[in-house]
């Protein structure tokens, strides 16, 4: 098959990856691990992509967190920015909470499954005070509960949106930590993946936002399960993990740098919730499964070659990284087709999408190489490229 490459030439490749076989772990994990699933939609009932309701494959998304499931990951539900907010409202991800907490009540191995609650429902410009923007966070979190799913507080627009400074957002989250029923999940993501999020905490500087959250955390950390942080930096990471309060988790959401982090350094490791261990849950899994045993080599050994595959999937600009997982999923026949919500699978390009099933096939993760082939030749035809 011939591949473009970024330098504009074509180059033959021929899979050579002996794929790895989903299956569950064998062992209890040691490491939390909640991967961040996508929506799969329905091609065929989708009629205004860019401004109307994503139109949902209800069965094949819910087929696909089994999967997760099956091998032994915990879910992070509705809590993408890649998808919310770029393609998902928050009738369809509440929709989508409440059938996959019934699935998830059904699986045999009892998953975990965290949800996002943000304030998405509302327009920016309806939310310009603390008032209305806990009342909407709060309108999310009294749905998540109903449906027996736990918190994750995900990071808000409306926020930064309204300059709010540090006190503001000690404000927001003493009252919303406090009301939750369960232990809830922090987020801080980075600008990264969400430019409206630049200067979260009310700080544009990294110290003074650790203080911020901090003081936060250590104010409640009998109702903080966790904070993920995803801010693609592992010396702050590790620097911030070590000065949690006992018996808080920090959840890498650090697609560059996960493996290291995972494992940890003697002391302090991380947990994971992570959009890239959808796309590599055979890897992941079963990495974590040889981590629990012990096996650093085979944990090495089995991660490493994903790396490079969740960079090119995560490169800049990070908040369009979830074409690469839906391109991931239609590879490996969990969806059957490759359509995104609001069309987003045009954010990348075709020397992206070649990338992508090379350090795929390198890191075993083509579970069905013909299928997979196939599919590629299928969108290269569709660039203009045969061969």
């Amino acid at each position: 098959m011939l591949l473009p490459t970024c330098d504009g030439t074509l180059q033959d490749y021929r899979l050579t990856g002996e794929p790895l076989t989903p299956r569950a772990p064998g062992v209890a994990l040691t490491r939390t691990a909640f991967a961040a699933a996508h929506v799969i939609s329905d091609p065929l009932a989708e009629r205004d992509p860019w401004s109307g309701r994503p139109a949902v494959d209800w069965e094949a998304t819910l087929a696909f967190r089994v999967g997760l499931w099956d091998q032994g990951l915990g879910l992070a539900e509705a809590m993408d920015t890649a998808q919310r907010g770029m393609g998902v409202d928050w009738p369809t991800a509440l929709e989508l909470i409440q059938r996959t907490m019934v699935a998830a009540k059904a699986h045999p191995m009892r998953p975990r499954v965290a949800c996002g609650a943000g304030t998405d429902h509302m327009a920016l410009a309806d939310l310009t005070s603390l008032l209305a923007i806990t009342g909407a966070y709060r309108t999310q979190m009294q749905a998540i509960e109903a449906a027996g799913g736990q918190i994750i507080l995900m990071a808000t627009r409306a926020l930064p949106a309204i300059k709010a400074g540090p006190e503001d957002y000690a404000r927001v989250y003493d009252n919303l930590i406090e009301e939750s029923a369960q232990p809830v999940i922090l987020h801080w993501l980075g600008d990264m993946f969400d430019p409206a999020l630049t200067g979260y905490w009310g700080a544009k500087d990294i110290a003074t936002a650790n203080g911020v959250v901090l003081d936060i955390i250590t104010r409640h950390a009998a109702k903080i399960d966790g904070i993920k942080i995803s801010l693609l930096d592992q010396a702050h990471e590790e620097a911030f993990r070590a000065r949690l309060p006992k018996g808080v988790r920090l959840y890498t959401g650090d697609d560059f740098n996960y493996a290291p982090l995972i494992e940890g350094d003697g002391t302090h490791h991380s947990h994971a919730l992570l959009g890239i261990f959808a796309a590599i849950a055979p890897a992941a899994s079963q990495a974590l499964e040889a981590l629990a045993q012990g096996d650093s080599a085979t944990y090495h050994a089995l991660l490493a070659p994903t790396v490079p595959l969740s960079r090119e999937i995560f490169k800049a600009p990070t908040r369009f990284y979830k074409a690469g997982i839906a391109f991931l999923s239609w590879l490996n026949g969990t969806q059957s087709h490759f359509i995104m919500p609001g069309g987003l699978q045009s954010a990348r390009d075709i020397t992206h999408y070649a990338a992508v099933y090379r350090l795929a096939d390198q890191a075993r993760l083509l579970v069905q190489p013909d299928l997979a082939e196939k599919r590629m030749q299928s969108l290269l035809a569709l660039h203009g490229i045969d061969g």
